[in-house]
């Protein structure tokens, strides 16, 4: 056997820095196409992206021949330089340095995806803090405050 075969579905979560409101109506869809242009780029077929002015969540598939932090570090990067050099944000734009990748059995890709779909409507009754403080919880992640 020669060739690659894999197929591993990721949900990454990331932030604004500082958790600012920077993600506007107007910036939204364009941000949401230039990560999916980007994704496709690193040859990471996107399932669905969206999120909040604060936060965006995505669903991919992680091409086997990149890592998780390379991927995200090309993404994070290149969609700020792309913000700030289209003055697309009223100020600075950046994300915070972490981020969240999960992986997905093939089994609960549509719930993830209609949790990534329900964005707005979730964040009706909860924060993103609490958001995220759940789902690392409900992946046995153990966070210390520092």
């Amino acid at each position: 056997m020669n060739e690659i075969n894999t197929k591993i579905w990721m949900h990454v979560i990331f932030s604004t820095k500082g958790g600012r409101q920077l993600i506007t109506a107007p910036l939204e869809s364009r941000l949401q196409n230039f990560i999916h242009d980007q994704l496709l780029e690193l040859n990471c077929p996107i399932r669905i992206i969206n999120g909040m002015p604060d936060h965006i969540h995505f669903l991919f598939l992680q091409n086997p021949k990149r890592s998780m932090g390379e991927v995200v570090r090309k993404l994070k990067a290149n969609a700020s330089h792309w913000i700030n050099q289209n003055k697309l944000c009223i100020q600075r734009f950046s994300w915070e340095p972490g981020y969240a990748a999960f992986s997905v059995s093939e089994s609960q890709v549509q719930r993830v995806y209609e949790y990534i779909t329900n964005q707005k409507d979730h964040h009706e009754r909860e924060t993103f803090q609490d958001e995220y403080r759940h789902i690392i919880e409900l992946h046995g992640i153990v966070v210390t405050a520092p």
